[in-house]
């Protein structure tokens, strides 16, 4: 557990830079660092002697007075050495070095391209061009415009969903939002000279070799082997029950779209609503039936009072605090640092984590959000060490676009924020012994779960009343605007779930199959298998293929994009049972929230930990009720 700690410590800096700061040098020091380092892990997997160890402890570990925690972790080393390849002959060891040393290059390429993409585009426009945008989204395009030496008249709006989504759902010209959709929706494809799907491939027949060599026939049976769900089978019995009932939903709100528009007068030929027509009209809807304007809700959501909210939920369920640390310096001026403390069971404080806190857009800043980690918890340090060296050192990027004055948030923006800064919250209350067992190293369809459940908190009344104030007033947000918000709650859920269950049944799709020819087109398989579901009009995959980072710029979620929805069964069940003791921040279920589900890492298998704080095994109308499908 406790090798490789000084490369551990270097390379965990030089990935999250990777993500974080990916400068044109560090990209080419990433290029050429990935196979390497890729085959001394190989290597180490497979150093002679070593699992044959392994194999003796794993098959006494009952035998052994070990703790439950302790044969937890043998039990994991096994599975870690064995699905790397350490039981296989010499010659499948060099296959299989090749074979993970390949993967990595091809990963750090594709989304390599994918951060080009969205560095080198831009649309540039002028005022009138953003008519309908709030004046949020239209200074924070003019702040894209100063970065890139734009001129004094000039806006500009990039790739990054924090000004894409707004964009296609507020600005009035047809023809911009189709251009600029056109463009953010080939993400990966752009350029003659970054092309991902062949690097996608060419990643499929590698990782279907992987599976092969397992003994597995698709890398999905590969994958799922050491999930929850089991199977793949698992996985689609959840993804089309949702499927199935999202379409109905889907289809009924694009014809309330197409009612919308006859209404109004706007002739949108005989295609009807387009992908880059569906959220604008979709608002106009919002506004129309709910007389809710998400617009008029962003001057109480600023960032500032949104990071106050998330820590003080975590504060009042788990009595953390965060001082902010301004005489640290980081690697961008953008970048908070904080200490995190809390007063233990003896009154004393103690230091529990320290937290970074990256939140804006910028150009070598990989896309999307995400929490990971600098250093991780663990107990299990060198005779003599400095106990700091347990310490986690956590991190959460956001792309938010940041304009001149305070940034301002929409929901979808503060609730992503919530979501990562609930993992930071797994990563910062691990309380395991062992590195290996400690924070969010656990299967990928638990993982999901702490972060998720963060959400639900934003969406309390007693939060928003306190945190959601207007940036220039003060003034608490107001109670007929909280009732509207809560009214459209379920409104476009069909929308957000079939874009969002579709990449994830593509997904299975893709790594369920045998065989991949040589002539193998991931784009028509893509249209043939979304024809194939009865993907509604006027809707994509939130990931296209190119783009696809999470299947393709690492293997960690690829044949697993379903765990968010599985994660979603597991969050609204937990966060029912807060709701059942008539307080969201009860005392004593909390007290068990974090035992379970933030404290234990990957102790204790989740499927235990799940039903050590229910008592049961989890239902699925609780989330069917959340998205409106029961």
């Amino acid at each position: 557990d406790r090798t490789e700690s000084v490369l551990s410590k270097v390379s965990s800096v030089f990935s999250n830079m990777c993500s974080s700061l990916n400068t044109d040098e560090l990209q080419q020091v990433q290029t050429d660092m990935v196979p390497i380092l890729s085959r001394h892990s190989s290597a180490t997997y497979t150093l002679p002697g070593l699992f044959e160890k392994i194999q003796t402890v794993f098959d006494q570990r009952n035998d052994l007075g070990l703790t439950g925690e302790q044969i937890r972790l043998v039990e994991r080393f096994h599975i870690d050495f064995s699905r790397q390849g350490a039981s296989f002959s010499a010659e499948e060891k060099k296959e299989y070095a090749d074979i993970t040393a390949k993967l990595a290059s091809l990963q750090t390429e594709f989304a390599q391209n994918v951060m080009k993409d969205e560095e080198t585009f831009e649309i540039v426009l002028f005022k009138e061009d953003m008519e309908g945008c709030s004046q949020s989204l239209i200074e924070a395009a003019k702040e894209a415009a100063k970065e890139r030496n734009k001129g004094e008249d000039e806006y500009v709006i990039t790739l990054s969903r924090s000004l894409m989504e707004p964009f296609l759902t507020y600005a009035n010209r047809r023809d911009l939002r189709e251009k600029a959709w056109r463009e953010w929706s080939k993400r990966g494809e752009l350029s003659e000279d970054r092309q991902n799907l062949p690097i996608a491939l060419e990643m499929l027949k590698l990782r279907k070799r992987q599976a092969e060599m397992h003994g597995c026939s698709t890398f999905a049976d590969y994958q799922c082997k050491d999930l929850m769900a089991k199977t793949p089978g698992n996985v689609m019995n959840l993804l089309e029950n949702v499927w199935e009932r999202a379409k109905v939903s889907a289809n009924k709100e694009r014809e309330a779209l197409e009612e919308y528009c006859k209404e109004i007068g706007d002739d949108l030929g005989e295609e009807g609503v387009q992908p880059w027509d569906w959220r604008y009209y979709a608002e106009k809807v919002r506004i129309a039936k709910y007389d809710f304007d998400e617009s008029e809700l962003k001057p109480y959501l600023s960032l500032e009072k949104i990071t106050e909210a998330a820590m003080a939920v975590s504060n009042k369920l788990f009595g953390l605090k965060y001082t902010k640390r301004n005489d640290i310096t980081s690697y961008h001026p953008d970048v908070d640092t904080y200490e995190v403390h809390e007063t233990a069971e003896d009154g004393t404080d103690k230091l529990v984590a320290v937290f970074i806190h990256d939140n804006f857009a910028r150009k070598a800043k990989s896309s999307g959000a995400w929490m990971s980690e600098y250093r991780g918890q663990s107990k299990n340090l060198e005779q003599g060490a400095d106990a700091i060296e347990g310490i986690p050192i956590i991190s959460n990027n956001n792309n938010f676009a940041k304009g001149s004055g305070p940034t301002l948030l929409s929901f979808d923006d503060a609730t992503t924020l919530f979501h990562e800064f609930g993992h930071g919250t797994h990563g910062m209350l691990s309380d395991a012994t062992y590195g290996r067992l400690a924070g969010t190293n656990v299967l990928t369809d638990f993982v999901e779960l702490p972060s998720q459940l963060m959400e639900h908190w934003l969406e309390q009344p007693e939060v928003l009343k306190e945190y959601a104030r207007h940036h220039e007033t003060n003034e608490p947000v107001p109670d007929e605007m909280l009732a509207k918000l809560k009214a459209a709650k379920s409104f476009n859920q069909g929308f957000e779930t079939i874009e969002y269950t579709s990449c994830a049944l593509l997904d299975m799709a893709l790594h369920q199959l045998d065989n991949y020819d040589d002539d193998f087109d991931i784009a028509n398989f893509e249209k043939e298998e979304l024809e194939r579901l009865g993907m509604p009009k006027g809707i994509i995959m939130r990931h296209r293929p190119a783009h696809f980072q999470h299947l393709f710029a690492s293997s960690h979620y690829a044949a697993g994009y379903y765990v968010y929805l599985w994660a979603e069964v597991l969050d609204a069940d937990v966060f029912a049972a807060f709701k059942e003791t008539g307080n969201v921040f009860d005392k004593e279920t909390a007290k068990k929230c974090r035992k379970y589900i933030y404290s234990s890492g990957n102790t204790v298998a989740p499927d235990e930990l799940f039903r050590m704080f229910r008592g049961r095994d989890p239902e699925i109308q609780y989330m069917l009720e959340k998205k409106g499908l029961a």
